[in-house]
């Protein structure tokens, strides 16, 4: 069934699969215990990389197909989504507005990190001062482009739309190419769109692997919610009965969300550091960091075993960390 997922029409960004790799130096580090691998869709080519890459492929494919000529989302002021949604408008030859929530100090300040990608690929910027006024926003984004006699495309937080979730389905069946199944994926979930392909993905393989979301943002019984109805929307993009999903078992991990959104803690911080020392690739304070430090947690705690295998999901957002 996977095959559904790999038949819908996509921006042709993906050049190859994302590589996995051994975490043999975090294992020592860790004083052994299960093989750690990664699968690392932070080095994904297109866009500065990251998981919002695999989605942006298919809903900005389905933008121009329904003939939109802007592409409209939201976000914080050092979103992921935005700024793979600025290079993917830009490299179609697109118009981009994005509506972004930012604090009357932190509006005029000189872009960085993924603001300053926004910018060099030629969005337009429209600050707002709460995530509750990002939609409004959007809305008045939308209008304004319709006078001008345009066609807007809005483009939901995260693109974690039913479509989007659809690109990590397809996401399972290149690991299956890869590797033999996991005994458990950790990753990041804030708008649950990845978890709900990872999940989906994993059932319509057969895998007996667990998708173990670490949630950057969201109590776990909300994200786990919103998981759960994305999941509700995948069945007729995939060609599999309603409800084909209703059973699913949806983990989010809500202990390491700390202080708030973007606020490192000092096991993000630990998990960065011991990430960059022992294996050599970046995480970000947002997400990947926090998403490591809980599989770090696990590993510690003696939550698996050594013939257990262990796949953290890089989701990237590096460039946040410049900030």
């Amino acid at each position: 069934m996977a095959g559904a997922a790999h038949s819908l029409a996509a921006i042709p960004v993906m050049t190859g699969p994302s590589v996995v790799h051994e975490l043999a130096g975090l294992r020592r580090a860790l004083g052994g215990g299960p093989r750690l691998l990664i699968k690392r869709d932070d080095a994904i080519g297109f866009a500065c990389g990251g998981n919002k890459v695999r989605k942006m492929a298919l809903v900005a494919a389905a933008a121009r197909r329904d003939g939109a000529d802007t592409l409209i989302t939201c976000g914080g002021r050092q979103s992921n989504h935005a700024r793979v949604t600025a290079i993917t408008a830009a490299h179609l030859g697109l118009r981009c507005i994005l509506v972004l929530n930012a604090g009357a100090d932190t509006a005029d300040l000189p872009p960085t990190g993924n603001l300053l990608l926004d910018t060099l690929a030629g969005a337009e910027i429209r600050y707002v001062r709460t995530r509750d006024e990002r939609d409004p926003g959007m809305a008045a984004a939308a209008d304004d482009v319709r006078r001008r006699g345009g066609r807007p495309a809005i483009i939901p937080l995260g693109a974690s739309t039913p479509l989007g979730a659809a690109g990590f389905v397809s996401a399972i069946d290149e690991l299956t190419h890869q590797i033999d199944p996991p005994t458990v994926i950790v990753h990041a979930s804030s708008s649950g769109g990845t978890q709900a392909g990872l999940v989906a993905g994993c059932i319509l393989a057969g895998l007996p692997t667990r998708v173990v979301g670490v949630s950057a943002d969201e109590p776990s019984a909300s994200l786990s919610e919103t998981v759960k109805q994305l999941l509700a929307g995948l069945p007729p993009l995939l060609g599999v009965g309603a409800g084909r999903f209703d059973a699913a078992v949806v983990e989010v991990d809500d202990h390491f969300i700390g202080d708030g959104y973007g606020v490192p803690t000092a096991a993000s911080r630990e998990a960065l550091e011991l990430a960059l020392r022992r294996e050599g690739f970046v995480l970000d304070h947002t997400y990947t960091a926090k998403a490591m430090a809980g599989l770090i947690s696990r590993v510690r705690a003696g939550a698996f075993t050594s013939a257990d295998t262990v796949l953290f999901w890089h989701t990237g957002g590096q460039p946040g960390l410049f900030a």
